[in-house]
């Protein structure tokens, strides 16, 4: 289809209204009225005008346009929803998301940090692939940055990361509420995902304290975030003179393991032992004979947050106060498996 090459004038003279008219319709700008504005919108329908984004660009200083670079984000099945929200959010605001996945290669993160530099994009997002320290390339700070699901060691820099210490607790005072009081945790492995690992484990402690429950080593284990860590962790603490009621896996993917074990033992889902998983991988924890009550990691309101967080911002690199290190809350998913 050939391209519209109507202009401003053209638009003015079949609404029938000056030229400032139509360059305030085209921006938004509240300052026209009702029928003007219905007037003009018609006209720029009629010619199939399109505005240039770059000459809007230095009219404004705005390009419209909100940068994500990711490590694995963009290949993981269910992080991506952190991509979708940003994206939403984004949409909703009239921006697009320029997004880069890097592959955790430094040298591609720095040339894609240039690159959005170049064009000039209103805010840079940097996510990583799971909740952990970062440490990203210097030009970023010229965005301005956001990071999403990780952050750096000296807050220097605003960030936006799941309440892992909240997820722990909360899983565990589901199981408490029930009236369980032997509670294993097959948690994640420290050298897997420690700042993960870290909080959950003290949310669960947390969890026990405030039912005055006391913490038992011999329930705890770290497993390598896959099902057989979860089968064999499982098998190991329903050996015990007194085997857990309830168990808390660090990961949906450990609980699928936890599953297979309990079935072999002949054991119920949740009458025997309850099952509760962290994550919400969906693919895993709706479909699991029964279906799996987990935590959710708040993947799409961490994107969506971050955008937000850089409009909030407009192109300010240098806001007053500390930088943000925003936590968002892990919700839990009941499902039949407690």
């Amino acid at each position: 289809m050939r391209q519209s090459n109507a202009s401003i004038e053209d638009i003015a003279r079949r609404a029938g209204v000056g030229r400032s008219t139509v360059s305030r319709v085209i921006n938004n700008s509240p300052d026209v009225s009702k029928e003007a504005r219905t007037r003009v919108s018609q006209a720029i329908k009629d010619l199939d005008y399109r505005p240039s984004l770059a000459a809007r660009h230095l009219r404004t200083q705005r390009s419209q346009t909100i940068g994500f670079i990711t490590d694995m984000i963009a290949t993981t099945p269910f992080a991506g929803n952190i991509i979708k929200g940003a994206q939403d959010l984004a949409w909703e605001n009239g921006k697009v998301l320029l997004v880069i996945n890097t592959g955790s290669s430094p040298e591609i993160e720095e040339a894609a940090i240039e690159t959005m530099l170049e064009r000039r994009v209103e805010g840079i997002i940097y996510a990583a692939m799971y909740h952990r320290v970062v440490d990203p390339p210097a030009s970023i700070r010229k965005g301005p940055p956001v990071l999403l699901d990780c952050f750096c060691a000296d807050g220097s820099l605003p960030s936006v990361v799941p309440d892992e210490v909240g997820g722990g607790r909360c899983a565990t005072e589901v199981l408490l509420r029930k009236g369980h009081r032997r509670i294993a945790f097959i948690n994640l492995s420290l050298s897997i995902a420690e700042i993960a690992a870290v909080g959950r484990l003290e949310g669960y402690r947390q969890a026990l304290e405030s039912y005055a429950v006391p913490f038992d080593e011999a329930l705890l284990r770290y497993g390598n975030a896959q099902a057989d860590s979860g089968y064999e962790y499982t098998m190991e603490l329903m050996r015990l003179p007194e085997p857990p009621t309830a168990i808390f896996c660090g990961n949906d993917r450990i609980a699928m393991g936890c599953y297979l074990a309990l079935k072999e033992l002949g054991l119920h889902i949740p009458r025997d032992v309850a099952v509760i998983g962290f994550d919400n991988q969906r693919i895993i924890a709706k479909y699991l004979k029964p279906p799996l009550s987990t935590i959710a990691l708040p993947h799409y309101k961490m994107g969506r947050w971050a955008v937000q967080y850089l409009i909030d911002q407009g192109g300010n690199v240098n806001s007053a106060g500390a930088p943000i290190q925003h936590r968002l809350d892990c919700p839990y998913i009941s499902r039949k498996s407690v």
